[in-house]
């Protein structure tokens, strides 16, 4: 590792989307993720949102998408069309309950073995956004790196823990009004 990933990246796409088990590498990937909407689906209820926007000419191979990977998918708990191009799909994630309860808090290397191994296969293991995951989930193998990076001692990031920021919640939660202006830009 030669440098840090110092842009906010949306927590719930790296750590929580590849939990539901859908290759890297499909043809429609969510122009976003988020764990609540509002009021609709809160914060402490374990769910994944993924916002689709399509464009009008792919709508049907969407469609057949949606089939194989979303709809029937074994997490899948319902669908929100916004409009002809924007939808919403939702997951339950509260077989993973403890380690969305860790996500939340920012305690990404306490996942369980299970999930880390998931997150892991999702990324592969060559790249960089590969070892910056692995820095995340396995942050004692990274502490010298990242002590050079920022010119800290070990010691220090070890009472830290962690080497990726909190989720912040609030770009977390959906907001649908928001999510389609930022798109059609």
């Amino acid at each position: 590792m030669k440098k840090l990933y110092r842009e906010y990246f949306q927590k719930s796409k790296v750590f929580l989307y590849p939990l539901l088990g859908i290759k890297k590498g499909v043809r429609f990937v969510p122009i976003q993720t988020y764990i609540s909407w509002n009021d609709i689906y809160p914060k402490d209820k374990n769910k994944l949102l993924c916002f689709y926007t399509i464009e009008e000419k792919w709508t049907k191979e969407f469609e057949m998408f949606a089939e194989l990977f979303l709809s029937t998918n074994a997490l899948f708990e319902e669908q929100h069309k916004i409009d002809d191009l924007n939808f919403l799909y939702i997951f339950n994630l509260d077989t993973f309950k403890r380690d969305i309860n860790k996500f939340k808090k920012g305690k990404y290397s306490k996942f369980t073995k299970r999930t880390k191994e998931i997150i892991m296969k999702f990324f592969g293991e060559t790249g960089a956004i590969s070892e910056y995951i692995e820095s995340y989930l396995y942050p004692e193998f990274y502490y010298e790196d990242y002590s050079e990076i920022l010119g800290v001692t070990v010691e220090d990031l070890m009472k830290v823990g962690e080497l990726c920021s909190l989720p912040d919640l609030e770009k977390e939660d959906f907001k649908k009004d928001l999510a389609i202006l930022q798109e059609t830009k």
